[in-house]
């Protein structure tokens, strides 16, 4: 059976930043019958609700930083991320939210030093993960364009 890492804010999890959740039925409807492990980076690593954070190109890198204290948060990220990909070989299909700093496939914005938008297409943490470990990726509202276009 294929395993699908999604979003778990898109299963419906109140897990955002603000402790709602991003529930797609259209998304659980397209993913019946496949095994569905949830992930989400930033409530394993800082709880819910927890303040914003926006991805931030810093000496050539991108990092996410705190829109609350402009601390670096990307370490716990960038390890939760590690970790489930570690604990999970055979997810062959990741599958983002759309804008989100962790999960954003291609959607995610990054912004330089002063807070001035620099990109709206960049990958969040934890996606970039998937990618480098050659996982096919979407963000959700991608995903499901893909197959309403089919039907």
């Amino acid at each position: 059976m294929e395993k699908i890492a999604v979003s778990a804010c898109l299963l419906g999890e109140s897990c955002r930043y603000d402790g709602t959740d991003n529930r797609s039925d259209l998304l659980l409807s397209l993913l019946e019958g496949k095994e569905i492990v949830p992930f989400c980076p930033e409530d394993f690593a800082f709880g819910t609700p927890r303040p914003t954070m926006d991805l931030v190109k810093q000496k050539g890198d991108v990092r996410a930083i705190s829109n609350e204290n402009g601390k670096d948060l990307s370490d716990p990220v960038i390890a939760y991320a590690k970790v489930f990909f570690d604990n999970h070989p055979d997810v062959t299909l990741f599958i983002g939210k759309d804008r989100s700093p962790s999960c954003g496939v291609c959607t995610a914005r990054c912004y330089d030093a002063q807070k001035h938008l620099i990109s709206d297409s960049d990958a969040g943490l934890m996606a970039k993960e998937a990618q480098k470990r050659g996982i096919e990726t979407y963000d959700a509202e991608a995903y499901v364009a893909k197959f309403e276009k089919k039907g």
